[in-house]
């Protein structure tokens, strides 16, 4: 498709957009939408993130928090946090995770959601997910207006063996049956089942 510039220069088919927090009501992003577990005191809480994503190949993981955040501030004394990938049938535990405190401080939509036992880090997993991560804290990033950025070091991985990739079941049929969970910022998800193999140059290197 072709973009036909005036002669200044601008595009005559693009509308200016606000460059602060207005930006991202303007149009849809797509993200992915995780649960992170963290310890609270003798609980747990589960919060739902979808600014977060893998931050190199060798094993860390981050995501954008605020600083105000019970999750920030439980990760900030624990050192610790969990990682749960639901599918698009998990949109429920997703949207319970968001739920709202008490005024003793509990969360208790959380009753709702089941967990199951980290192998290493003490925050739980959300049952029923397609991929978990398990972090201890490698650093944050503070400073990102008002945000930060949580990185993890991964230090253990699992999936349920039906989620994984193989010989066996071509990638394609693979993501259809499980239906991916992507979150289209502000406001709303999808379910992605309909996948292509993406046209790689044949000279591309990582």
């Amino acid at each position: 498709m072709e973009t036909r510039l005036r002669t200044d220069g601008s595009s005559a088919a693009l509308v200016p957009l606000p460059v602060d927090g207005r930006l991202w009501e303007q149009v849809f992003t797509v993200a992915p939408l995780v649960l992170v577990g963290t310890v609270e005191g003798k609980a747990f809480d589960i919060a739902p993130k979808h600014l977060a994503t893998p931050l190199s190949w060798e094993g860390l993981f981050g995501f954008v928090c605020s600083p105000d955040h019970a999750t920030y501030r439980n990760i900030r004394v624990q050192r610790e946090f969990t990682v749960s990938f639901p599918p698009a049938e998990g949109i429920v535990e997703t949207s319970l995770a968001a739920g709202g405190r008490s005024g003793d401080g509990e969360k208790p939509s959380l009753a709702a959601i089941e967990t199951v036992p980290a192998r290493v880090v003490a925050p739980p997993l959300v049952d029923g997910c397609l991929l978990y991560l398990e972090c201890k804290l490698a650093r944050f990033v503070d400073g990102l207006d008002r945000n930060s950025l949580v990185v993890g070091r991964i230090v253990a991985a699992s999936a349920p063996q039906e989620a994984l990739r193989g010989a066996e079941i071509d990638d394609a049929d693979l993501i259809h049956r499980l239906g991916l969970l992507a979150y289209l910022a502000p406001g709303r998800f999808a379910s992605v089942r309909d996948s292509h193999a993406y046209p790689y140059p044949a000279d591309f290197r990582r």
